[in-house]
């Protein structure tokens, strides 16, 4: 516990997606309503998938995850629920089964916004993915052992890189 851990808590501003907080001297963001997102490992065939899409705050693409808000349209939706749905509209891929392999927080010291991190099993095409009429997402299926050398060139070519891709670097 920190002084600030016992300060009260206040709305600096607060929009449609994001709100800032502050506590004590602390500042920091959280999404306005659900702070909670879902980010699926899928692979198929023996191919991790990948997207990426643009993305404002980075001003560019981004490689990630296949990812999603869960309860940013249903209230009652769940971890599992929103997986095989994001899965399917991002990737054009489902899957049988959702394993949650754990909470994530991706910058603690700025955002409020957890993950879990899910693994799909039994994962198979459906469609052809590429997001809704507000996205555009290019699905990538990257053998495991060439994520680190996909990654470099992704970054080469002008893409970002969602951190959630250290899971594939060797460190």
């Amino acid at each position: 516990m920190t002084p600030d851990s016992d300060a009260p808590l206040e709305t600096m501003w607060a929009g449609k997606y994001i709100s800032v907080f502050k506590r004590g001297r602390w500042e920091y963001v959280s999404r306005t309503g659900s702070t909670n997102a879902v980010v699926i490992l899928a692979e198929h065939e023996g191919k991790v998938i990948l997207i990426e899409q643009y993305r404002v705050p980075v001003g560019g693409r981004c490689l990630e995850l296949p990812a999603g808000l869960v309860g940013d349209e249903d209230e009652h939706a769940t971890v599992e629920g929103t997986a095989v749905k994001e899965l399917e509209e991002e990737t054009g891929f489902t899957c049988d089964r959702v394993e949650r392999l754990g909470e994530f927080h991706s910058s603690p010291g700025m955002v409020a916004e957890s993950f879990t991190l899910v693994r799909a099993h039994g994962v198979r095409r459906v469609g052809d993915g590429g997001g809704n009429e507000h996205e555009d997402i290019t699905v990538h299926l990257v053998p495991r052992d060439e994520i680190p050398e996909f990654i470099r060139q992704r970054r080469d070519a002008g893409s970002a890189v969602d951190v959630k891709l250290l899971l594939f670097l060797d460190a």
